[in-house]
């Protein structure tokens, strides 16, 4: 039993050998410190506020809220992600328990027998303690192995936060997207109305010999148009709720539905971005490239062990007795270990498997620097519409407006018959244009503040 004793020890000094690894140096990042500036960016934010938002705080509609935190339970993407960490994390742990050495415990007993004049009843038992073929891990292969299967639960952990964060925004957006559904909608409830009524007269005047059938024809135009924008957005809105239950994974109470746009404007806050793009480097998807990245690193060393020798140990240590009764005995007492060393000389994978190891890392690092750039460019974009957005939904606004009061005057001319019915119908036009117009502002305006609070990814709550 000393000698078994002794291996073990043996092998557990032996588990801090030489680590093959190169030294893991992280990718300098390809991308400018500061966000781009110009015409089209807002001016830089020197209040100092920490870039990003959780998106409790992104998001202050409380119906928005619950239908959110309902997609969070039941989405069904979100649940593989959450079912792929817990798979690489079993991983892991399975790579990390081929370090230390498994300890076995076994029992067997056998009797024989003959006949005749030499007829005799033999038996043995033995209880035996030990290990078997387990390998020290003098070269660190297998601990560069585990160490990948961690960096790949990390990495596979990252992506699930990214799972979460693009959850969010597209969540939002399809709820915002309803919004704004919802009133193009009504515009087109609304244009047919008036457009029906301007018919109404329009026929009203032909019939008593004061207008003309181009007039009324005209009217006719404005009003088919409206009634087919009305199927067109009945079935736009079904299928945005369609949408919506999709993502969060069940049926959302019709109470918690928006009406319009005007439900949820001023109810997602603007995302600071702060003054550094290095916030960038804590985004999920950056992490989990990062993560990828060093797991090719060790994989490399684990490669590199691959081409020293391989040094097993098989060791038992216990009882052996041809009488059961005497087992335990002290004398009954035995024990063998049997290491061995193995060394491909010829032929064999490795400097194959060296090379792909190398070039699995090459092209991590690159991917690596991929997210990165792709991270500031979709910074980039969000504020580039950030800088405009807010220009662009006030002129919208004094369109509206205006069309609206130029489609008053002209309807009040064209009945005194001071105007033709062109300067009605061309008002009609220009209204409906102008307030389908300002719902898209609108939409834009929401949908960027969702985008940048995903381009930046610093929520730290998912």
């Amino acid at each position: 039993m000393r000698g078994l004793g002794f291996s073990l020890s043996l092998a557990a000094l032996l588990l801090s050998g030489c680590n093959m690894a190169p030294k893991y140096v992280r990718p300098t990042t390809p991308v400018a410190e500061q966000w781009p500036t110009g015409a089209a960016y807002p001016a830089p934010d020197q209040s100092g506020a920490r870039a990003g938002l959780t998106w409790q705080q992104l998001i202050a509609n409380p119906k928005l809220q619950q239908v959110i935190t309902q997609m969070l339970a039941n989405n069904r993407d979100l649940r593989a992600a959450v079912a792929n960490v817990v798979a690489a994390r079993a991983t892991y742990r399975a790579d990390r328990a081929g370090i230390f050495p498994t300890i076995n415990a076994n029992a067997a007993g056998s009797r024989t027998g003959g006949s005749g004049a030499a007829n005799s009843i033999g038996g043995y038992n033995a209880v035996n303690l030990g290990i078997s073929s387990f390998e020290i891990d003098l070269w660190g292969r297998l601990r560069n192995q585990a160490s990948a299967g961690f960096e790949s639960y990390l990495s596979t952990q990252s992506g699930m936060r990214s799972t979460k964060l693009s959850l969010v925004q597209e969540t939002a957006l399809a709820y915002v997207t309803l919004a704004s559904d919802e009133d193009l909608l009504q515009i087109a409830k609304d244009t047919a109305a008036s457009a029906k009524r301007s018919l109404d007269l329009t026929q009203s005047l032909l019939d008593a010999g004061l207008g003309n059938a181009p007039d009324v024809e005209s009217a006719k135009t404005v009003l088919a148009t409206a009634q087919s924008d009305m199927a067109s957005a009945t079935t736009q809105v079904a299928q945005d709720r369609n949408a919506l239950d999709l993502l969060v994974g069940a049926h959302i109470d019709e109470a918690l539905l928006p009406t319009s746009l005007s439900d949820i404007d001023g109810t997602i806050t603007l995302v600071p971005a702060g003054l550094s793009s290095t916030v960038l480097l804590q985004r999920p998807d950056v992490v989990e490239a990062e993560h990828t990245l060093k797991g090719a690193n060790y994989s490399i060393g684990a490669a590199r062990a691959a081409f020293f020798p391989t040094i097993s140990l098989t060791a038992t240590g216990g009882f052996a007795s041809t009488a059961l009764s005497n087992l335990f005995n002290s004398g009954s007492k035995g024990w063998t270990v049997s290491p061995t060393a193995s060394l491909p000389l010829i032929g064999g994978t490795r400097f194959a498997d060296l090379d792909k190891a190398k070039a699995t890392r090459d092209a991590n690092a690159a991917q690596y620097e991929k997210a990165v750039q792709t991270a500031f460019r979709d910074v980039s974009d969000a504020l580039a519409r950030r800088g405009t957005i807010d220009d662009q939904r006030a002129a919208q606004g004094r369109l509206v407006g205006a069309a609206q009061k130029s489609l008053t005057l002209s309807d009040a001319q064209y009945q005194a018959g001071t105007a033709a019915y062109i300067n009605v119908l061309t008002a009609q036009r220009t209204l409906y244009s102008a307030r389908q117009t300002q719902v898209a502002a609108t939409l834009a305006d929401l949908s960027n503040r969702l985008s940048l609070y995903t381009a930046i990814g610093a929520d730290d709550t998912l």
